[in-house]
């Protein structure tokens, strides 16, 4: 019988030979197949590609003066960011996804995964805020504090201007209802602190005339401010007197209002900005600045308050915008009776805002923080105003959260 294959023993030889390099390519192309399902987590583009020129908050004025020397860094921003990129895989520092661990699949080999790195923006760092000393050493917390048990949500403003903060854009009726809602979000997105509501009142506004005292500022009559407490009380709020001395000094201007601030529930703010005794300019054409010597003065003026008439502990808020606000902060003394509020108070993008709350509150710590939020100022540019959740994302979480 004739065989179909002539060479036969030849071609077998041949196919022999062959099958080791097909079986090799069958390996290689199963070795570079890539699973279903893997992703590059990608990394996050910042969002602040320029810096504004000032950072300054709205009051009586527009301030011109300069802010701070140096300009903020542009801060990076978290893996947690809701502005990252469609399907990129999210890590937080609890993420177990971030920890190191042998691979257990076919071609893994035992070799570590590497750890994604946490970025945060500026501000809500806790290596940051922990070693410039957060949480702060300060005295326990004496029967009546507010602090750091409650969480403290006001409106600020005159009720004599509309332009100064809501407290006197809106009528009372519907400036007190804004402020439960806002006081219900804080509850919400923080379950853990009671929210106390509050009225802070500019119970002395700096002018850019001096007056018939020659000093740059109006005291609000006694009428007015009993008014704004009235208010207060309806809703179960708390109420801060807040001083802008223009020309005069804190130890003339505070005495006056011992008639209001004996109360249980009468507090205290004071706004460097507008003490401009040492500058000798006119209130809105440069920043005013305060000393732990003043602040240090204004606070025994309440501690001995407290004693006096048998108060709970009285919170006293220090606005800040700038490096030179306040100056040797480190020499600002703490009381039991008296709850130091370190409150970021410049508006601007929300990555500025982020900025100078680690630059001026976060670098520099006394006791407790508090954020301002402008309803104008914050989003005239187009920024969106910073939500509850994410303010908190700030590190150490303010416990004083003012609106204008």
């Amino acid at each position: 019988m004739k065989h179909l294959y002539p060479n036969h023993h030849a071609l077998m030889l041949v196919a022999l030979l062959a099958l080791p390099l097909a079986l090799m390519g069958c390996k290689d192309k199963k070795a570079s197949a890539t699973p279903a399902g893997t992703a590059a987590v990608q990394g996050h583009p910042s969002s602040a590609q320029a810096v504004p020129a000032t950072n300054l908050p709205a009051a009586t004025a527009p301030a011109t003066g300069t802010p701070a020397a140096a300009t903020p860094a542009v801060p990076a921003t978290p893996a947690t960011d809701a502005t990252a990129p469609a399907g990129a895989a999210k890590f937080d520092a609890h993420s177990s996804a971030g920890k190191k661990g042998k691979g257990k699949g076919k071609g893994a080999k035992g070799k570590e995964a590497a750890a994604p790195k946490v970025t945060y923006r500026a501000g809500e760092d806790p290596d940051f805020a922990a070693k410039k000393g957060w949480p702060v050493k300060s005295p326990a917390p004496l029967p009546g504090s507010l602090l750091p048990q409650k969480r403290i949500v006001a409106y600020y403003g005159n009720p004599l201007s509309k332009r100064m903060g809501a407290l006197g854009e809106y009528q009372k009726d519907d400036m007190l209802q804004r402020l439960k809602r806002e006081v219900a979000k804080w509850q919400a997105a923080d379950p853990s602190h009671p929210v106390q509501p509050a009225l802070h009142l500019i119970a002395v506004v700096a002018q850019g005339e001096p007056g018939k005292a020659g000093l740059y500022r109006m005291v609000m009559p006694d009428k007015i401010i009993n008014d704004v407490y009235s208010w207060a009380k309806s809703i179960n709020a708390i109420m801060f007197i807040d001083i802008q001395t223009g020309h005069d000094n804190i130890r003339n201007v505070l005495p006056r209002f011992e008639w209001i601030l004996k109360n249980p529930d009468v507090h205290l703010g004071i706004d460097p900005e507008f003490n401009l005794i040492k500058s000798g300019k006119k209130p809105g054409t440069k920043i005013g600045t305060y000393d732990a010597a003043d602040i240090n003065y204004a606070s025994n003026y309440l501690k001995e308050l407290v004693k006096k008439y048998n108060l709970p502990p009285k919170v006293f808020i220090v606005h800040r915008f700038t490096r030179n606000g306040v100056t040797n902060s480190k020499n600002i003394q703490l009381r039991p009776e008296v709850q130091i509020v370190m409150n970021m108070d410049g508006w601007g993008a929300p990555w500025l805002k982020r900025d100078s709350y680690k630059d001026y509150v976060v670098a520099e710590p006394v006791e407790f923080t508090g954020f301002k939020l402008f309803y104008h100022n914050d989003t005239k540019k187009g920024d969106a105003l910073l939500t509850p959740k994410e303010v908190l994302l700030l590190n150490p979480k303010p416990l004083y959260i003012q609106y204008q």
